[in-house]
């Protein structure tokens, strides 16, 4: 659901400055840094590189072409988490089946795919990289691809609606069944479709793993107000800039933002000079410490997860981040 925009080119990391709290304690109420904060227009100048033209494509393989020589691998650390956080909130699940899981700027349907399916980020990038997908219409990709999930899914698959700006990337994820609904919808820029606040009631668990540089507050009031129950909200979200206007928004719904301290998620490779440049001072000035991270040549990113505190007091964010 990103404004045709790059999603994440690389993933925050989450802490680092002398100040950080002990990474032992796994995790720490999120205040937010003040007068640092990078904003979204220091970041659209920043200088990265923005593969737009891979977001918006029939079907997902010039993506990997594309990200594959950067290691790009955001979704491949969600994955582990998405499952800890939804066996955590598997008693609340409702057993008639119909809470889910909203994606947003979901692109291709990548979370839905590793969540519900036997299958690894590498999985996916050999098989959208293959000879035999080269070979393909895209069409003809569509119907390889039905049947290429159909044969992984889980047993345990849940629900997932997504939502994206981007809507070939949404109708690709629809037609092989990654999604259950999608809707191809900028909130950012208008108004929640009536539709789309019909299909989130149900949902348990919001998920983001690239583009929440490009959102706000706007993209996540309709939604909550949507909701008919409590909901949880996990983001990967890059270390240049900062997560606080959208933890405030959680907030004023009944939702405590916490962020991992124990860890840091590589997301890719820097694709120039420029961009280690940029991040390396856009995470400094954002309050936190590139040593090891970005100034090793990889965007970072931070884990947020924001939830009602009397679940926050049961289930410790420290054990749904899986060990480095």
């Amino acid at each position: 659901m990103t404004p045709a925009q790059p999603k994440d080119p690389g993933p925050p990391a989450a802490g680092g400055s002398p100040a950080e709290p002990d990474p032992a304690a796994g995790n720490a109420a999120f205040d937010g840094p003040a007068a640092g904060d990078v904003s979204l227009e220091d970041t659209a100048a920043g200088g990265m590189t923005p593969f737009d033209d891979i977001y918006d494509q029939p079907d997902p393989r010039a993506y990997f072409r594309a990200l594959g020589p950067w290691e790009y691998r955001t979704p491949h650390h969600a994955q582990g988490v998405f499952r800890r956080v939804l066996d955590a909130r598997a008693p609340e699940r409702d057993p008639a089946g119909s809470a889910a899981v909203l994606d947003l700027c979901c692109s291709y349907g990548f979370n839905a795919a590793l969540l519900n399916h036997h299958l690894t980020w590498d999985d996916l990038h050999v098989h959208y990289t293959s000879p035999q997908a080269a070979a393909l219409t895209p069409a003809e990709l569509i119907e390889w691809d039905k049947e290429f999930y159909a044969a992984r899914r889980r047993p345990d698959a849940v629900r997932v609606i997504g939502l994206d700006a981007a809507p070939r990337a949404i109708s690709y994820a629809r037609a092989v069944g990654l999604l259950d609904e999608g809707f191809a919808e900028n909130l950012e820029t208008a108004p929640a479709g009536p539709a789309l606040r019909r299909a989130v009631r149900h949902t348990r668990l919001i998920t983001i793993t690239g583009g929440a540089s490009f959102l706000s507050p706007r993209t996540f009031r309709p939604l909550l107000e949507s909701v008919d129950g409590p909901v949880w909200v996990a983001s990967f979200v890059l270390r240049t800039g900062s997560y606080q206007s959208i933890a405030d928004c959680l907030t004023s719904y009944g939702l405590t933002t916490e962020k991992a301290t124990g860890r840091t998620f590589p997301q890719r490779r820097f694709t120039s000079e420029r961009e280690r440049r940029y991040a390396v001072a856009a995470v400094g000035a954002a309050g936190e410490d590139p040593s090891g991270k970005e100034t090793d040549g990889y965007f970072h990113t931070a884990l947020y997860l924001s939830r009602p505190a009397a679940d926050a007091a049961k289930t410790p964010l420290s054990a749904l981040v899986p060990p480095a």
